[in-house]
């Protein structure tokens, strides 16, 4: 089975595709973009399946990555990856950042708890705990520095995501390390997504509100007359 799965959550505008069957990758394409996934996630798709060399109706199923992670660049993954398997009648499949970084961690330290930790406000922090079989027992949530410390004492997981680092100097360290970025390689979206049934059609995920807020009604002043 041919699985595209797309990744937009953070700066990389990334896409694979991959053989469940044969486990393994066929193809890829990724750029560190920052802003600007709308623009490029299509090409960057297309990128994907040539480098595969299939076309699209050979597609089985697209994978996607629903967040935590950019408001904007979820949105835009989510709908390229609702439209794709819309358009060709396939079902779409959403994967956590934070599932797929623990999927990763465990592939340095295979049937090791992880703790997934992404986001840079120390009051308010995304993360989820996996056991040692990588099934998800608590999360995602937002979380204080303070609270997420507190369990990476008492267990001593794999730490995983970009604030993996803070939480292990806020606990004393040292702790074992998996990937400390806010997104999973792309090739474990696609991994996930293979063992997954489909299910309702993915949905961002967001934790907190967006920091942009609507502006009010306001009135031009008059001028002097």
């Amino acid at each position: 089975m041919n699985i595209l799965a797309i990744d937009t959550a953070a700066s990389l505008c990334a896409a694979c595709v991959y053989d469940s069957t044969a486990h393994m990758e066929k193809g890829r394409a990724v750029l560190d973009l920052g802003k600007g996934h709308a623009e490029h996630v299509m090409m960057i798709v297309g990128g994907a399946l040539e480098h595969a060399g299939i076309p699209y109706e050979a597609l089985d199923a697209v994978a996607v990555s629903v967040g935590p992670g950019s408001f904007t660049g979820v949105r835009v993954g989510v709908a390229a990856a609702r439209g794709l398997a819309l358009a060709l009648k396939v079902p779409a499949i959403g994967v956590t950042t934070l599932e797929a970084l623990a999927a990763e961690a465990r592939e340095l330290f295979p049937q090791r708890p992880v703790l997934a930790v992404i986001g840079n406000r120390p009051e308010s922090l995304a993360t989820a705990r996996f056991d040692a079989s990588g099934a998800c027992i608590e999360g995602p949530a937002l979380a204080t520095i303070e609270a997420i410390v507190k369990i990476a004492r008492a267990e001593r997981p794999v730490l995983a995501g970009d604030a993996a680092s803070l939480i292990a100097e806020a606990a004393g360290g040292p702790f074992d390390m998996g990937p400390q970025r806010a997104t999973a390689d792309i090739l474990f979206y696609a991994r996930i997504a293979a063992g997954r049934p489909p299910g309702d059609k993915p949905k961002p995920l967001y934790l907190r509100a967006p920091d942009a807020k609507p502006q009010g009604a306001f009135a031009l002043p008059l001028k002097d007359r």
